[in-house]
């Protein structure tokens, strides 16, 4: 059994579906929910600052038909990821739609993974792979998003509500912690956009979640500037955080500036500014501004958001990480190229 499934390149892991396929489905979220919403906003917008026009309405259908697609880009990145034969690939774009219709992300994630599985084990097993292997997919897909997506939803929405729900009453704390390990997450090899929408995160907590984002990438960018010059800016900062990960594995200390700049900025953020945002842009930090982008949708287009955002999103994360990198510079800790990108 342990041969077949080798041979069908079924290898049951916490690699492979934790943080594999975990990263396959953000792409998939990035490509159709994250960059649908930001299409749309900019027809909402256009109609507000220059009227009611056919290129704005268009850019709204665009932008709600490619927020609709999310759960078949979900399957169809996942089993990409996953290594799946092209009609397994194919079909799992139907048990990535069926999973997040009962059950969100978290939904299709899960129907994805099992359904695209379960295609590579019969996959060219019968004359008939044509018709066998595509029915396999979509059937086990469908039996996964009628039971098991919308219970994994829940338990995801419940956890969501308790950590929104604590931080309207623990807000110096909850602020902290969520912040702390958004910044976490997004350098580890998960993918915080997508923890963040599966738990539906809103409110204080999803600002407070952005602003950990924004420390780990602003944080980094700036304390990386001596290295790496405009391309830390470009790469870390507007990019990911993740383009650091291997310095982190090779010298632990590079992370204490970003992670002091998030346990304080956190708090600021649900108390003080009181910063919200929805769940499509709280794991993203500064990423392609999407995080700005729906802070603004959320909190308003004026002129006190934009400075609120300019402060939290980036002249905060920036200052309170060089606090620290400078006493570790001159304790030793850090060392010059400690930070140099390998791009």
């Amino acid at each position: 059994m342990k041969t077949f499934l080798k041979k069908k390149n079924i290898i049951i892991s916490l690699q492979k579906y934790g943080i594999d396929a975990m990263s396959a489905m953000a792409f998939g979220l990035m490509a159709s929910l994250v960059v649908g919403l930001i299409i749309k906003t900019w027809g909402q917008q256009s109609i507000i600052l220059w009227g009611d026009n056919s290129l704005s309405q268009q850019f709204i259908v665009i932008g709600t038909t490619a927020m609709s697609m999310t759960g078949a880009a979900i399957g169809a990145a996942i089993a990409f990821r996953l290594q799946a034969p092209n009609l397994v690939l194919f079909s799992s774009v139907v048990a990535g739609i069926l999973g997040y219709t009962s059950g969100g992300p978290a939904g299709a994630y899960v129907a994805a993974v099992i359904a695209v599985e379960a295609g590579k084990i019969v996959s060219k097993e019968t004359p008939l792979d044509i018709l066998i292997t595509p029915m396999t997919v979509i059937l086990v897909g469908a039996l996964i998003a009628a039971t098991v997506s919308p219970a994994i939803a829940k338990v995801m929405g419940i956890f969501g509500t308790i950590i929104v729900t604590a931080t309207t009453y623990q807000p110096i704390l909850m602020g902290a912690i969520i912040a702390v390990v958004m910044s976490f997450v997004l350098v580890s090899p998960l993918t915080s956009a997508g923890l963040a929408i599966m738990l539906n995160l809103t409110g204080l907590a999803a600002g407070a979640a952005t602003v950990g984002c924004a420390c780990a990438m602003m944080g980094f960018a700036t304390i990386g500037y001596k290295d790496n010059k405009i391309s830390s800016f470009v790469g870390v900062g507007l990019g990911t955080a993740k383009l650091q990960m291997a310095n982190v594995i090779k010298n632990g200390w590079i992370l204490i500036p970003p992670t002091f700049a998030a346990l304080i900025a956190g708090p600021i953020s649900t108390t003080i500014f009181k910063m919200s945002n929805i769940a499509v842009g709280a794991g993203m930090g500064t990423s392609g501004l999407v995080g700005q982008i729906t802070t603004l949708n959320e909190m308003g287009y004026t002129t006190p958001v934009l400075i609120s955002i300019l402060i939290m999103h980036f002249i905060l994360p920036s200052v309170l990480s060089l606090i620290p990198y400078y006493f570790l510079l001159k304790a030793g800790k850090i060392k010059d190229g400690d930070l140099k990108l390998d791009v």
